[in-house]
């Protein structure tokens, strides 16, 4: 299972990348490999205001209907439109093409709640 060391995780199975204040954020590889093969997935709307560990959005698979939440307060800057067309590419590629939003950052010590990668590996094993 891939758990990339430079990311930081929560306990519902979101990643997140910063960039400056900016928050990249997406679902683990074993939340989407729990999931299955994802049909649609519920985006928040760009510039609304969202708070840490929150919900945000859904995502839908065969098996089942998850809740997104933000691991961080901010405000969405952009989302991923390339899930309306073809939500399976969370399942193909997780970390990188399948991300979901970003986030202006508000608060970036919500970083500092969320879980590191060996902690996150302990979780899911």
């Amino acid at each position: 299972m891939d758990i990339p060391n430079d990311l930081k995780y929560t306990e519902e199975h979101e990643w997140v990348r910063v960039d400056g204040n900016t928050a990249v954020v997406g679902i683990t590889e074993y939340a989407q490999g729990e999931l299955g093969d994802i049909v649609f997935v519920e985006l928040p709307e760009v510039g609304a205001n969202v708070d840490a560990l929150k919900q945000i959005g859904t995502i839908e698979a065969v098996k089942t209907v998850s809740d997104l939440f933000s691991p961080v307060s901010g405000k969405i800057i952009e989302v991923n439109g390339a899930l309306e067309d073809d939500p399976m590419v969370i399942n193909r590629s997780p970390y990188d093409e399948g991300w979901i939003v970003k986030i202006d950052m508000s608060n970036p010590e919500d970083l500092d709640k969320l879980l590191p990668a060996e902690e996150y590996l302990k979780l899911v094993e």
